[in-house]
């Protein structure tokens, strides 16, 4: 059975906490299941940002923090390059054969030690343009986060589009969910430039299939499953 525990990790301002809600309930839409723990401190424009994402298709047990993930999300590179963040190295506590993405339209310059330590770990790294695509899928490049989920969905095959769809129309046309000051404040500069919120919703799915496409263009998917540490004892 599918499971996978993703680290997500970006700056201020990128929405990367909106961006694991929708994917954790798109999983939970499709039939699966999903706990989502986001972790920042100050709520401002490029300060560290994670977030943890478990999903499955079956029974989850465990919430909180993840150490030893199997799948990386960098929203940014300067959680690479500059150190803009809680977890370092960034792929601390990889597994063996998991994979990581990072939002850049080319490959960065790693150091020698990164480069062995990642080809020992056999780690996968791929390099989405999403801000690119989000520019010219829905004109704004605050719909980034949508790109980086809009991939993961393709590389894990969870969940699936139109899962991912139902999320996103819940979060943004939805009653139920109550953000934060700082993720409220966001919300309100996506909505900016559309004429209403269904313009919003279906921007962000036009920029979410497109990276989907990409992912699946490039060869990125695996489909493989994924067995967790995590897993429930019956």
């Amino acid at each position: 059975m599918k499971r996978y525990s993703i680290r997500m990790a970006g700056v201020g301002g990128q929405g990367v906490v909106t961006a694991s809600h929708i994917l954790s309930n798109g999983v939970i839409l499709g039939g699966g299941e999903s706990t989502v723990v986001p972790f920042f401190g100050s709520e401002k424009r490029m300060a560290p940002v994670e977030s943890y994402v478990r999903i499955a298709g079956d029974r989850l047990c465990e919430i909180g923090e993840i150490i030893y993930p199997n799948f990386i999300a960098i929203f940014h590179s300067q959680v690479i390059t500059h150190g803009k963040s809680y977890t370092m190295p960034f792929y601390s506590g990889l597994k063996e054969d998991s994979d990581i993405l990072i939002n850049s339209h080319q490959p960065l310059q790693l150091g020698a030690d990164e480069e062995r330590e990642l080809a020992e770990r056999r780690a996968r790294v791929y390099y989405l343009p999403a801000i690119q695509l989000a520019l010219e899928y829905a004109g704004r490049d605050i719909a980034t986060n949508m790109a980086m989920i809009g991939a993961v969905s393709a590389i894990l095959g969870l969940p699936d589009l139109e899962s991912l769809e139902k999320a996103v129309r819940a979060r943004f046309l939805g009653k139920d969910f109550v953000a934060s000051g700082g993720t409220a404040s966001l919300d309100r500069a996506a909505e900016k430039g559309f004429a209403h919120k269904a313009e919003l919703v279906q921007k962000n799915m036009e920029v979410i299939r497109a990276a989907h496409r990409y992912a699946v263009e490039h060869g990125w998917v695996r489909n493989r499953p994924k067995e967790s540490d995590e897993a429930c004892t019956r």
